[in-house]
């Protein structure tokens, strides 16, 4: 009788692949990108309003969203940048500078991505909603996105440091949250709480998804003919790479 054969084995799936934290410097290039690229937003911000005030707010009508009307649709990408008047614009930079930091300091490049996501999803939500002939603009959409993003990554990305500053900016700004329920009066709530679901949506999409980068303790060290194991040098890269880990590990990067 012929010797059954064995059926092959199963490849092992491949492990998903692990987030890896940034590295120290990596973080603070990064923070020094989203310093300026929310600088650059605040001042084109209001550069717009200076044109805008001196044409007596005719951008702000022209490309206000207005619920239902097909005309304004392409204008959810515009609308978030033009303001009614100064104080409208004034009471708005300051989160906006604030949230849109926090936002971004993880990634400039992801924070493009969110940004688009909010202002469709706020300006969405009062093109389909919004009852009556109401033209709706300004910032505030953005405000709700950026600091639902900031309040829920850190848990999404499992991030020690950015779950700390969603705690402490979810309990200090809670009051946000007032105008973002129906009946609030003079403020779009449709618009602030569309901006705000697409800032939970972004912190799902555009959660962490960098596969681990391969650490000393995954190779074998090599052995010289003496038989003696060199150990790692004060200050070199293996070490390094050992500190980064651990860091890692504690959610600290």
């Amino acid at each position: 009788m012929g010797v059954p054969e064995k059926e092959p084995k199963k490849r092992p799936k491949k492990d998903r692949p692990v987030p890896v934290p940034m590295s120290p410097e990596q973080m603070i290039a990064e923070a020094r990108k989203a310093f300026f690229v929310m600088f650059g937003l605040l001042a084109v911000v209001w550069l717009v309003q200076l044109a805008n005030y001196s044409d007596h707010y005719a951008l702000s009508r022209d490309y206000a969203v207005v619920s239902g009307d097909i005309g304004t649709l392409p204008d959810v990408l515009v609308a978030p940048l033009l303001h009614w008047s100064w104080a409208h614009i004034e009471s708005n930079s300051g989160p906006l500078f604030v949230f849109g930091f926090l936002a971004a300091y993880r990634g400039v490049a992801r924070f493009l991505g969110l940004t688009l996501l909010i202002a469709l999803s706020s300006g969405l939500v009062v093109w389909f909603f919004e009852k009556g002939d109401v033209a709706t603009v300004g910032a505030s959409g953005l405000i709700f996105g950026y600091f639902g993003y900031v309040v829920v990554r850190g848990l999404f990305d499992r991030h020690l440091i950015d779950t700390l500053i969603g705690i402490v900016m979810g309990a200090s700004f809670a009051y946000l949250l007032t105008v973002a329920v129906p009946g609030t009066p003079g403020v779009s709530w449709l618009g602030h709480l569309g901006g705000l679901l697409g800032g939970l949506a972004g912190a799902w999409i555009f959660r962490d998804r960098r596969a681990a980068r391969p650490t000393t303790g995954d190779i074998a060290p090599r052995t010289p003919a003496g038989g003696n194991t060199p150990q790692p040098q004060p200050g070199s890269d293996s070490t390094r790479a050992d500190l980064y880990k651990e860091l890692g590990d504690l959610g600290l990067l």
